[in-house]
């Protein structure tokens, strides 16, 4: 059996401090084999360096996925091309830097990440990945022999999110959803094989909106002007999910919300 640990969402300095100095435990607590992180908001909420994703790396995730905000901070596109273990959604156009999915070994055999962006209610709007994540399934399979499949969809509507998995049912080990930064209570194995969350939730702090400063956000809704939304601080909470997988079929044997509240 492998076990996989996926973290949610990382939002800003609260978010990645929680994690580089909880990693190392939940690996041992949890027995975990493989870790994966969305950083897309590790940069003050926004975005990702390279800094970062080095920190994020060596504290043992494995492979780091983001999602509509992956070029916010400029100066990643020049290292993305240097660290395959950093994706960006796979439904990019050809040509853009990076790429969106990473076969690597482990002593329990290849594991496969993918990284797409669902199109619903999502900006830049980007090509199909219903179909660009079929393509690359075959690939994975056909050229580098994996059956271990991990996806991280980041995508804003559940619809999208469901139909997708629903749709990979029995081709990958686990499909689970980012972006929304709330934790869903959808847990579950489809019938061929197939784990699947809605939304991991997010690594980041508890009393905000989405990780954000409450009365800025608050603000924005009364009056609809445009307003700064700070990273706010306090108490994080970790967010996402521990999925096993059988090494041998590439089938999901179970499937658990991840969940840790750290004091400040």
């Amino acid at each position: 059996m492998l076990r996989i640990l996926f973290l949610g969402d990382i939002v800003g300095e609260p978010g990645r401090k929680a994690v580089i100095s909880r990693l190392s435990a939940i690996r041992a607590e949890e027995d975990i084999d493989f870790i994966i992180a969305n950083g897309e908001n590790a940069a003050g909420g926004r975005g990702i360096t390279p800094k970062i994703s080095i920190d994020l790396l060596r504290a043992g995730i494995a492979v780091i996925t983001t999602g509509d905000h992956v070029w916010d901070q400029i100066e990643i596109m020049e290292f993305m091309e240097l660290e395959p273990r950093l994706l960006r959604p796979l439904n990019y156009p050809p040509g853009v830097p990076g790429g969106g999915s990473v076969v690597l070994d482990t002593a329990k055999g290849k594991v496969a990440v993918m990284n797409a962006q669902g199109r619903s209610f999502m900006q830049p709007p980007l090509e199909n990945p219903f179909l660009a994540v079929e393509a690359e399934i075959a690939r994975l399979r056909a050229e580098e022999g994996v059956k271990v499949i991990f996806l991280d969809f980041h995508a804003e509507a559940t619809s999208e999110k469901i139909a997708l998995g629903r749709a990979l049912d029995g081709s990958i080990s686990a499909l689970v959803g980012t972006h929304t930064h709330v934790q869903t209570a959808d847990e579950q194995i489809f019938p061929g094989g197939t784990a699947f969350l809605c939304d991991a939730g997010m690594c980041g702090p508890i009393h905000s909106v989405l990780g954000r400063e409450t009365e800025p956000v608050i603000e924005r809704f009364r009056t609809s002007t445009p307003s700064r939304f700070p990273v706010a601080k306090g108490p994080v909470g970790l967010r996402g999910a521990i999925i096993d997988i059988d090494e041998e079929t590439g089938k999901a044997l179970a499937i658990r919300r991840f969940s840790e509240d750290l004091s400040e």
